[in-house]
C-alpha cells in the first residue's frame, strides 16, 4: 500500500490511466494489478464494459503520483494487449485519517476513523483485524463488525 499523510488535504499530483481490454485472462488481470501495486499505484480496478461491436471486454483504470506515470505506462504495455494508454491528472482529496482500537470479547480491532474539517464522517473497522477474528473463532464475518459497532456506540 501507498504511505499517504494522515492529516487532511488536497493532492493535485495525481494522475489516472485507462484502457479498454477485450482479449485479456483474468489471470493476467490480477498479475497486472499485483505489478501495478508494487510499482506505486495507489488503486487499481476493474469495471466491465462492452466495446465495438458489442464485445465484452474490461476497462483497467489505475490512480498514481505523477512521478509514477512512465512505471505504470511501461507496466501497461508490457503486460496487457492494449495498443493505447489514456491519462489525465486527477485532484484527490484526503480525510484525515486516525486509528483508534475497540475492545471486544473476542480481542482488540483497529478502527479507522476519517475526519473532514475535523468532524468524524467516516467509521470503519480494519478488515484484516475482523477477518483474524472471524476466521479464528469460526464465527460470521459480519457478526464480527456488528460487534466492533456495538462496542463503539455502547
Amino acid at each position: 500500500m501507498f504511505n499517504q499523510p494522515a492529516y487532511e488535504h488536497e493532492d493535485s499530483g495525481m494522475i489516472k490511466l485507462e484502457v479498454n481490454l477485450d482479449d485479456i485472462s483474468g489471470e493476467w488481470l490480477g498479475y497486472v494489478m499485483d505489478l501495478l501495486f508494487e510499482a506505486g499505484a495507489n488503486d487499481v480496478f476493474y469495471t466491465p464494459i462492452y466495446m465495438k461491436k458489442n464485445r465484452p471486454g474490461t476497462m483497467l483504470q489505475l490512480l498514481c503520483a505523477q512521478d509514477k506515470l512512465e512505471a505504470m505506462k511501461a507496466i501497461l504495455f508490457r503486460e496487457t494487449t492494449t495498443l493505447g494508454i489514456r491519462y489525465y491528472p486527477l485532484t484527490v482529496h484526503r480525510l484525515e485519517r486516525v486509528f483508534e482500537t475497540v475492545h471486544t470479547e473476542w480481542g482488540p480491532v483497529t478502527v479507522k476513523k476519517g475526519l473532514y474539517n475535523g468532524e468524524i464522517v467516516q467509521w470503519a473497522p480494519e478488515y484484516e483485524d475482523c477477518r483474524k477474528i472471524a476466521s479464528t473463532l469460526g464465527i460470521p464475518l459480519k457478526q464480527v463488525y456488528d460487534r466492533v459497532r456495538m462496542e463503539r456506540n455502547g
